[in-house]
């Protein structure tokens, strides 16, 4: 089994890194690489492309943090996220939001579904026990109020992030199984930092990290 694990920042990764390190898990039947891609929807296009463009693992896991739009999921937590949307492409008319696929800018079919990057791995989602849900990503992290319920009332999302959808939209046209780890830090437009759990949001990340790809390993 040879898994990829990719992270926006060396930060999000850090434990699972030192784990992997003790346990000696480089082998020849049995490997993991972590991929750090940088912040963004375009360095993480960018980065994952070119490393499978070498490189084809059996598993690419996503791992990060974000924010969420629901008081009932709140900072700490970790959830999968099972479809993505690109939630800025498109155009700002009035109070509205129109999306590439509203505009006929953008054709409906393969990789999305209906719009969304949905993840078809039913499976391997299954088989690690955390909620599914509905994520959007974004290039500028939201702030605004009447943005924030443009999205809610459009797509119904949950989590907000910054490289969730050039992560799915990757690995579907790659053919790649993966798998979106995503830990709230914070509700989306929050901005007193002090209420933030960054630190939390990170080491619940890991754990649940470890645990998705400890019985994948090969001691």
């Amino acid at each position: 089994m040879n898994i990829l694990i990719v992270a926006a920042t060396p930060q999000e990764v850090v434990t699972t890194k030192q784990y992997l390190a003790e346990k000696k898990y480089q082998r020849k039947d049995c490997s993991v690489h972590i991929l750090i891609t940088g912040v963004g929807l375009t360095n993480t296009t960018y980065s994952l492309t070119k490393y499978l463009s070498k490189t084809k693992p059996d598993l690419v896991i996503q791992a990060g943090i974000g924010g969420s739009f629901h008081p009932f999921y709140p900072p700490g937590s970790v959830y999968i996220i099972n479809e993505e949307i690109f939630g800025d492409l498109g155009v700002e008319e009035g109070s509205e939001f129109k999306d590439v696929f509203d505009l006929g800018l953008a054709e409906n079919s393969f990789p999305y579904a209906d719009k969304w990057l949905v993840n078809p791995n039913a499976t391997i989602l299954n088989k690690i026990k955390l909620k599914q849900v509905r994520g959007v990503s974004i290039n500028e992290i939201t702030t605004n109020a009447g943005r924030i319920h443009q999205l809610m009332e459009k797509y119904n999302v949950i989590v907000e992030s910054m490289e969730g959808a050039a992560f799915h939209y990757v690995c579907l046209q790659e053919n790649i199984p993966f798998v979106q780890l995503r830990a709230v830090s914070n509700f989306v437009g929050e901005r007193d930092k002090s209420r933030w759990l960054i630190k939390e949001a990170i080491e619940n990340l890991n754990q649940e990290l470890i645990l998705a790809i400890r019985p994948l390993l090969c001691y």
